[in-house]
């Protein structure tokens, strides 16, 4: 049968304000907890390509913005360099977005220099298929 709760739920305690007394973030940590996720999803692209030397810079603003070194694997999806370049692009322009948003130059140029070098590649691949 049911029985009728005997005290108020957590969210409905209000304050002397009238405010609901509800934890939450503030607008910088939810942006240091997207732009973690967008760097975390970067990584896993970039270790997939196999780029050591990006993924180290990568891992360390990862560690920075988390407090924890990131989790590492390469999903090894199967898919080909040409696409994983075109994805690893848009993930670092995600950053970057984010990045100006919060006013972290570090993980800007960071982006930047990712979305510099998938676009080389992305180049150099479409040079060669000219030829």
């Amino acid at each position: 049968m049911y029985e009728p709760t005997r005290t108020k739920p957590a969210a409905a305690v209000r304050t002397d304000r009238g405010r609901k007394d509800i934890p939450h973030r503030s607008r910088a940590e939810e942006l240091d907890i997207q732009l973690a996720g967008h760097l975390t999803t970067l990584l896993s692209a970039t270790d997939e390509l196999g780029l050591d030397e990006a993924a180290e810079r990568i891992a360390v603003q990862v560690a920075r913005l988390r407090g924890t070194p990131p989790a590492r694997h390469a999903a090894l999806g199967g898919e080909d360099r040409n696409t994983l370049h075109r994805r690893a692009h848009e993930l670092a322009a995600r950053v970057l977005l984010v990045a100006a948003s919060r006013a972290d130059t570090a993980v800007a140029i960071l982006a930047a220099q990712q979305m510099d070098a998938h676009t080389a590649a992305l180049a150099e691949h479409d040079l060669a298929g000219a030829r």
